[in-house]
């Protein structure tokens, strides 16, 4: 049997006004928003929390049933993080949407303090456990290189969907493998509208107060505006990023290689791009396998343009995925240099700088 949504608003306590905003957000969708739960029906459908799937920094996905036959992942948000914007932020962005490339927001729970967040089950789960190589033998990623390339055209559909179809532009903001889902036939859904931005399709440019986005992927224009306005641009940047550490298997910062000159991973795969026997890249064996590894590649190379006028769009990416690999142009190099030191002096961190009219990557260190 199926459980029964809770229609009645819950009370609030004391003088909470971020719980006074979510009600008056909730109350504005009125029966556009999706179905609402309490929490004791929240923990009955989760077995008390017991299937724990995966843990990130704004909360905890669980699975639970709402049937016998229906599986979800419940998102349950701390307590202690937010103001309830990332809530607000997904439940406005995913009610908007309806693509098969964008998981789909089944229900919701907000009871003072306690939020959560339901989802359709996805049986492959994220997308991280399934690209980088593992294990004490560095064994290979689980996943077929068609299948990756497919995968790619999937987070791209749905990327250009938020950008383009949709009556209100979506700007995720936190693109990165561990934000996208795989159901039963390995279909990519882009998932986590926590940092997501709204904004009228005619608006290219949006503004910004701060950053916001995971160390690795976040476009270099939203933490400096030296670099550019923010825009859907910011989307590709990240795009970019995340496919090539589909390619290589590794994470695009990697303190964790032998030699300090592979630690980054973008700089390494363009200075060997032209070498086919020395990119080495695990299970590129077969002719058509090592045609889709470098049409991801120059793709990627594209989207990772520092300067965000550089960087094609997602319909252009697109494009350049589904035609020949004969008609893709080598973009230019998209940093100047790598600086990096020992990995025993690098923190996770990274700055940007300008100097004498080059743009400078360069990993934070500490000496």
């Amino acid at each position: 049997m199926r459980f029964r949504a809770s229609r009645k608003s819950l009370p609030n306590q004391g003088n909470n006004k971020d719980n006074g905003r979510i009600e008056a957000f909730i109350k504005k969708f009125g029966s556009l928003a999706p179905r609402r739960y309490s929490f004791a029906e929240i923990k009955k459908m989760t077995n008390k929390f017991n299937d724990k799937l995966s843990q990130g920094g704004y909360g905890n996905v669980r699975r639970g049933k709402l049937s016998k036959d229906c599986f979800v992942a419940v998102k349950v948000l701390s307590e202690l993080k937010g103001n309830g914007e990332d809530f607000m932020n997904e439940v406005a962005s995913i009610s908007r949407t309806s693509h098969v490339n964008i998981v789909s927001l089944l229900d919701f729970c907000f009871e003072r303090s306690k939020r959560a967040l339901i989802y359709e089950f996805m049986p492959h789960g994220y997308l991280d456990k399934l690209i980088y190589s593992q294990g004490s033998n560095n064994q290979c990623r689980q996943l077929e290189w068609k299948t990756l390339y497919d995968i790619a055209l999937g987070i791209a559909r749905g990327l250009e969907y938020l950008h383009q179809d949709c009556n209100t532009r979506i700007l995720h903001f936190n693109i990165k493998p561990h934000n996208i889902l795989l159901d039963k036939n390995f279909c990519p859904k882009i998932s986590d509208f926590g940092l997501s931005k709204l904004c009228e399709r005619k608006e290219s440019i949006i503004s910004m107060a701060c950053a916001r986005g995971k160390i690795g992927y976040i476009a270099p224009e939203v933490f400096c505006r030296n670099f550019g306005e923010v825009s859907y641009k910011s989307d590709v940047y990240s795009y970019g990023m995340m496919v090539l550490e589909m390619v290589g298997g590794r994470k695009n910062i990697d303190v964790g290689v032998s030699q300090t000159s592979e630690m980054y991973f973008p700089s390494w795969i363009y200075e060997h791009f032209d070498q086919s026997m020395n990119l080495n890249l695990k299970g590129v064996i077969a002719e058509e396998e090592e045609e889709i590894t470098r049409k991801l590649i120059i793709v990627s190379l594209w989207c990772i343009q520092c300067d965000p006028c550089d960087r094609p769009s997602i319909t252009k990416v697109l494009e350049m995925l589904q035609g020949n690999l004969q008609s893709l142009i080598i973009p230019p190099r998209p940093f100047v240099s790598s600086q990096v030191r020992s990995p025993k002096t690098l923190s996770h961190d990274k700055i940007w700088t300008i100097s004498d009219n080059e743009i400078v990557f360069s990993l934070s260190f500490i000496v």
